[in-house]
């Protein structure tokens, strides 16, 4: 009978390969099942029992990281991994005693999304001001977050070789899936200048500059200096707390749900698999909710 490592192996060999999962995908579903294998001694397939799964999900719940209990939607993961694994097995004609749909995840609380004012937003994307080699860059890059919501190692693999005119290019996102990102006429403009007052061969459409008095293109932009720019222009906006790249990502979502687009359209501009990740951003969004409470509640009531 082949041992658990033997079907390990032959599962994230189905990831990486069939189902096309990126290496950091593959790594973190590695790292998920080794611990569940090797805190319950799991030789077999016979071996994934009732009390087994019980018995690390309480180990999990009591698993402290840096000084802080193992977040609930981390411990999420590891259950996540577990399931779909057991889902592979069935496939291969393998049954364990445990089924799948079985094993139940945890309720996580919904995810609170951070957005700025509209005033805000506007002071953020206008902080670059001039029109020396990094301030066009910086414009382009916000710009460009704000107009495509693009994640932010997809931005750092756009070519500079789009096609400006008609304002769209594809990109491949996670899990190696294709979608289309369309840039505002904002964006346009400020990529359109960007690349104007470059003079180098980089075919990355966003790099980095050298702090020099006469800056030089060394490389593409990588996600920690994306980062670092995000901030310093929320600073300097006077935006208090942390801001990243990723709430551009969710700024561009709510801006387009409030703005009526519905929530289909909104999953596939962003790339989600599945819509109940969209769905995080229903409840900053839904202003005809507000409009009827509005005109509705309460009227009988003397002022």
């Amino acid at each position: 009978m082949p041992s658990i490592q033997s079907h390990l192996k032959d599962y994230l060999d189905y990831l990486e390969i069939e189902k096309n999962r990126s290496p950091k995908t593959v790594d973190n579903y590695r790292r998920y099942l080794e611990l569940f294998i090797a805190e319950e001694k799991i030789a077999g397939v016979d071996d994934i029992t009732n009390d087994a799964i019980r018995h690390f999900r309480i180990t999990l719940s009591r698993k402290i990281v840096d000084g802080q209990p193992l977040k609930k939607i981390t411990q999420n993961y590891y259950v996540i991994a577990l399931r779909n694994f057991l889902k592979f097995l069935i496939k291969r004609d393998i049954t364990p005693p445990v089924l799948p749909e079985q094993i139940e995840l945890p309720k996580i609380p919904q995810r609170q999304i951070d957005i700025m004012e509209y005033a805000d937003l506007e002071r953020f994307l206008s902080g670059p001001s001039g029109d020396s080699l990094r301030a066009l860059r910086d414009r382009a890059l916000l710009e460009t977050l704000f107009s495509t919501g693009l994640r932010v190692s997809e931005l750092c693999s756009l070519s500079r070789y789009i096609d400006l005119e008609r304002g769209e290019a594809t990109i491949r996102g996670k899990g190696s899936k294709l979608r289309v990102i369309f840039f505002s006429d904002r964006a346009k403009k400020a990529v359109r200048a960007w690349l104007d007052k470059r003079g180098d061969a980089e075919e990355a459409l966003f790099v980095s500059v050298s702090k020099a008095k006469n800056p030089k293109v060394i490389g593409p932009i990588i996600p920690r200096t994306v980062q670092r720019l995000v901030q310093f222009y929320a600073r300097k906006a006077g935006i208090l707390g942390k801001v990243t790249p990723h709430q551009l990502r969710h700024q561009f979502a709510t801006d387009l749900l409030m703005n009526g687009a519905d929530i289909r359209s909104v999953q596939a501009l962003l790339g989600h698999a599945n819509i109940s990740t969209t769905q995080i951003y229903t409840h900053v969004t839904n202003r005809e909710l507000k409009n009827i409470h509005e005109a509705f509640h309460g009227k009988r009531r003397t002022k």
